[in-house]
């Protein structure tokens, strides 16, 4: 009888946390797409105005791209941890 009241809310406990997963995908996603967007459009100008510092064109671009990657994986990251952290408080 025991074990017929525990599965449900083992249950009930996976679809909340496979909620929270989804919405916290859909967040990193959306701030993810955002800097990326912000990234081409810092390599657009890179591209078109060039760097004033006298650095190489290259270096340049790179660094850009460098930047931008950070950005976009970021959200998932930080995410990804936080989530991580709050289902092993709940054990």
């Amino acid at each position: 009888m025991q074990a017929n009241q525990t599965q449900p809310s083992r249950v009930r406990r996976t679809i909340n946390d496979l909620v929270l997963a989804e919405m916290f995908l859909v967040q990193a996603t959306i701030e993810s797409a955002t800097a990326i967007g912000e990234g081409f459009g810092a390599l657009g100008r890179e591209m078109t105005e060039g760097s004033e510092s006298g650095t190489s064109p290259w270096d340049s671009i790179s660094s850009v791209v460098r930047r931008t990657a950070d950005e976009a994986v970021e959200p998932y990251a930080s995410r990804f941890h936080y989530l991580r952290e709050l289902i092993i408080s709940e054990d």
